[in-house]
C-alpha cells in the first residue's frame, strides 16, 4: 500500500561540534531463525540490522524501518488454518516480553510472509542453510522486491487449495456490502494500489523502554503505556479500514501466539479473493515497483515470483500482466465507488493521520499516488479524474472525483472493455 521512495525520518547525529542529518536508513537487513517454520523458530525473535551500516541504523521502533512477519499454519488433519505472527527485534537487543511458542499440529504445513516500513528489505538466515530450507523468496538474485518476502508459500498455498477442492476447508464468502455491492478483496481495485498484495495486518508493541513485545492480551497487560507499532499494507487497509467502513467483516482464525483470539492475514485474503473475486481481477502487473528491476525496467521472472507468494496465476506473457490494462480496471472501478461511498468514508478513520484526514480522502491521495506513480495517464492517455486538496502540513483534506470522465475518455474505456476482460483468465491457479 505504501507509497515507495518517499522521505524519511531524520536523525540528528554529531560529528565533532558540527551537527549532521542522517535519514533513517530505509534499506534493512532482517535476519531469519534457524528452521523458522518450527514451532521453536517461529517463537524465535527476528532481527533487524542494517544491510549497509555507513548509511544509518535501522530501528525496529521506528516506524520508517520497520519489519514485521506472519506466519500461516495449515493443519492437514482438519483443513483448518491459524495465524502466528513471530517478533521482529533490533539484532543484538532482547524482547520486552519472550515470544509465546505456539502449539503446531502434527504435519503441519508453515508459510511466512514479511512486511517492511522502509525500501528495501534483505532476508539473511541464521546459517548458510537457512533460507532454502525454509523455500524462502527475497526477489532475484541480487534484485529484492522491496517490502516483500515470502517463504514456504507456493507449499501452504496448495495445500490449501486441495483442502478446498476436497470440501476439507470452507472459505467465507466476501458477503455484500453496505453500498449493495460485493464487500472488497485484496483483489478488488477499489483496494489495490501501485503495489497491491504487499505488508501485513501485523503489529507490535513497543515498550516505554523501547524494546519490542508481540501484540497479544497478556502483554497488553504486562507492558503499561506500551504503544502499537503497525504495517501499512494492502491488507491491514482491507481489514481494519474499508471492511469496517462497507460494512464488511475480515476473515479470521485462531491466533496462535493470543489464546482465544482471531487474527486475519495477508494469506486468508489471498485465499477469499482467489476464491470469489469476479472480473476485474487485479494481479501484480509489469509495472509494480517491486517487481521491477533495480533500474526501473520490467522483469517478467520477478513479477511471476512475486505472484507466487500470494498465490496468483502465472502470467505466461508481459501482455497477461500489462499496466495500461491495470490502470484502466483502476479507472473504471475505483473513483466511482470512492465517489458512492463519500459519506461512510468521510465517517471512517484514516489509516495514516499524517496522509490524510478521513479515509476518503486517503483513498482518494492513494489514487493520486497510484496513477502518478504507474504512469497511468501516458498509458491510458486518460487524465486522472481524481484531484485532492492539502493543507499546509501536507495532509490530504478535501477531493474532487470528475465521474463520469468526458465523453471521449469513457468511450476509450469502453472499447478496451471487452478485450482487457479477455486477457484476464479466470479458473484455478494450478
Amino acid at each position: 500500500m505504501k507509497i515507495r521512495y518517499v522521505l524519511h525520518t531524520l536523525l540528528l547525529v554529531t560529528i565533532g561540534s558540527a551537527p549532521m542529518l542522517l535519514a533513517q536508513n530505509p534499506n534493512c537487513t532482517i535476519i531469519v531463525p534457524a528452521s523458522p517454520l518450527t514451532a521453536t523458530g517461529l517463537a524465535t525473535p527476528y532481527q533487524l540490522t542494517a544491510t549497509n551500516p555507513g548509511n544509518g541504523p535501522c530501528d525496529e521502533a521506528n516506524s520508517s524501518s520497520s519489519a514485521f512477519v506472519q506466519a500461516a499454519i495449515f493443519d492437514p488433519a482438519s483443513g483448518q488454518i491459524s495465524i502466528y505472527n513471530p517478533l521482529v527485534i533490533d539484532a543484538g537487543s532482547t524482547p520486552a516480553v519472550a515470544p509465546v511458542p505456539p502449539v503446531l499440529p502434527a504435519n503441519a504445513v508453515v508459510a511466512l510472509w514479511f512486511g517492511f516500513n522502509g525500501d528495501d528489505l534483505t532476508l539473511q538466515g541464521t546459517t548458510s542453510r537457512t533460507l532454502r530450507a525454509a523455500a524462502c523468496m527475497n526477489g532475484l538474485p541480487n534484485n529484492v522486491f522491496g517490502q516483500f518476502a515470502y517463504c514456504n508459500a507456493v507449499a501452504f498455498f496448495h495445500a490449501a487449495r486441495y483442502a478446498i477442492r476436497a470440501g476439507q476447508l470452507k472459505v467465507p464468502a466476501l458477503g455484500t456490502a453496505a453500498d449493495n455491492l460485493p464487500c472488497p478483496s485484496v483483489r478488488d481495485f477499489y483496494v489495490v494500489d501501485q503495489d497491491q498484495s504487499d505488508n501485513l495486518p501485523v503489529s507490535y508493541l513497543t515498550s516505554t523502554s523501547g524494546q519490542m513485545a508481540q501484540n497479544t492480551t497478556a502483554n497488553q497487560q504486562a507492558l503499561p503505556g506500551a504503544t502499537t507499532l503497525g504495517n501499512p499494507s494492502d491488507n491491514g487497509l482491507l481489514d481494519k479500514f474499508l471492511d469496517p467502513a462497507m460494512g464488511c467483516a475480515p476473515w479470521k482464525v485462531p491466533d496462535l501466539a493470543d489464546p482465544g483470539q482471531f487474527a486475519a492475514g495477508l494469506p486468508l485474503n489471498e485465499i477469499q479473493a482467489e476464491q470469489y473475486q469476479a472480473r476485474p481481477i487485479a494481479r501484480i502487473p509489469m509495472g509494480d515497483p517491486m517487481a521491477l528491476n533495480p533500474d526501473g525496467t520490467t522483469n517478467l521472472a520477478k513479477v511471476n515470483a512475486y505472484r507466487r507468494g500470494v498465490d496468483q496465476r502465472q502470467a505466461q506473457y508481459a501482455g497477461q500482466a500489462d499496466t495500461a490494462r491495470y490502470c484502466r480496471n483502476l479507472l473504471r472501478t475505483a473513483p466511482r465507488r470512492i465517489m458512492n461511498n463519500e459519506g461512510a468514508l468521510l465517517a471512517s478513520p484514516t489509516p495514516v493521520p499524517s496522509a490524510a484526514n478521513s479515509l476518503y480522502t486517503f483513498l482518494a491521495q492513494r489514487f493520486v499516488g497510484t496513477y502518478d506513480l504507474l504512469q497511468c495517464n501516458s498509458l491510458t492517455q486518460i487524465p486522472d479524474p481524481v484531484s485532492v486538496t492539502l493543507d499546509s502540513n501536507g495532509v490530504a483534506v478535501d477531493a474532487t472525483i470528475t465521474w463520469p470522465l468526458q465523453w471521449k475518455y469513457q468511450q476509450t474505456l469502453n472499447r478496451t472493455q471487452s478485450q482487457d476482460a479477455t486477457v484476464d483468465p479466470t479458473g484455478p491457479v494450478d
